[in-house]
């Protein structure tokens, strides 16, 4: 198969997204890897053999004063978002790759939902199950509830909700390669919630949920304690390949702790491939090379596999 075609983004032109995707350019597998549409402003980045600029609205936009966020900034993210998921929506591209944004300037240069995701899904107008996952080298994660206050998660909470979480990252596993993923599923409660002891629903929502997965084709264990499941799933005698939990940290903070200048975050669910860093816009270290480009070559070769296969699944309904 030929190389996929990766619309790739600099992100947030006051940050460290020019840098990092500079890095990437430069860096010899990404050069073979794919070819490379790149959105961004003129002379932001130097371009490389495989690359070809994007002409858009944004493209001889003035300089943006670095570590700085404010309406400009974010207006000019949220119009690069727009170009780059039409690339991939129109069939111009097979994937869409971006640099770290600031929210803080996405919501003020116009995005009123609650995060990227809901706006690609937004201005996709895709109503399926969509959600954020996260991505450590051969390790992924879901999450059943994610922006939500700590009170809430309990309540926000169905058996539909962690089968659906199993079955998203289960398709976007397999998206990426993986032919045959396995699962673990984390409790909410302390020690799974002993029996029913410390909380129920490990008993009354998550292993019925869990059930409903493994019954409609998706492969998951659990619920296990939420302390243990990733020890269970990192084990080299026969590890899991994805871990579902229950609420944002739950996650967020294993992950982070075992390789937080590593990650990627997948937007999983929409009907095309979308990656980026799992870390920020690091004002406090723009223009001074310090910017470490390890998670922008994760996202971008992920980018990449998942690009391949949505090319193949376009291929067989033509």
């Amino acid at each position: 198969m030929t190389h996929p075609t990766i619309a790739l983004f600099t992100g947030d032109p006051a940050g460290i997204g020019p840098e990092l995707v500079q890095k990437l350019l430069n860096h010899s597998t990404s050069q073979q890897a794919a070819k490379i549409i790149l959105i961004g402003q003129k002379d932001s980045v130097q371009s490389a053999p495989n690359v070809s600029w994007h002409q858009w609205s944004g493209f001889h936009a003035a300089p943006f004063p670095v570590s700085t966020y404010d309406a400009h900034n974010g207006a000019f993210m949220i119009a690069a978002l727009a170009e780059g998921v039409s690339l991939v929506r129109d069939g111009k591209a097979d994937a869409f790759c971006f640099a770290p944004l600031n929210k803080s300037a996405l919501r003020m240069g116009g995005m009123h939902q609650e995060d990227e995701l809901r706006w690609f899904a937004d201005f996709l107008n895709y109503k399926g199950v969509c959600g954020e996952l996260n991505v450590l080298q051969d390790l992924w994660t879901s999450r059943v509830t994610s922006h939500v206050p700590l009170k809430e998660v309990s309540h926000l909470l169905s058996s539909q909700k962690v089968f659906e979480s199993i079955e998203m990252i289960s398709n976007a596993l397999r998206a990426s390669g993986k032919s045959s993923p396995r699962l673990a599923v984390c409790g909410l409660n302390p020690h799974n919630g002993d029996n029913g002891n410390y909380g129920d629903e490990e008993i009354k929502i998550i292993s019925p949920g869990v059930e409903l997965a493994n019954k409609a084709g998706f492969p998951a264990d659990g619920p296990f304690p939420a302390d243990t499941a990733f020890v269970r799933a990192i084990r080299t005698d026969g590890g899991y390949d994805g871990v579902v939990t229950m609420y944002h940290d739950q996650g967020q903070i294993a992950m982070k702790l075992m390789g937080f200048e590593k990650g990627v975050t997948v937007h999983g669910g929409l009907p095309i491939p979308i990656t980026t860093p799992a870390h920020g816009t690091a004002y406090d270290i723009v223009n001074k090379n310090l910017a470490n480009p390890q998670a922008m070559f994760n996202a971008f070769d992920l980018a990449c596999r998942m690009g391949k296969h949505h090319r193949q699944l376009k291929n067989q309904t033509v």
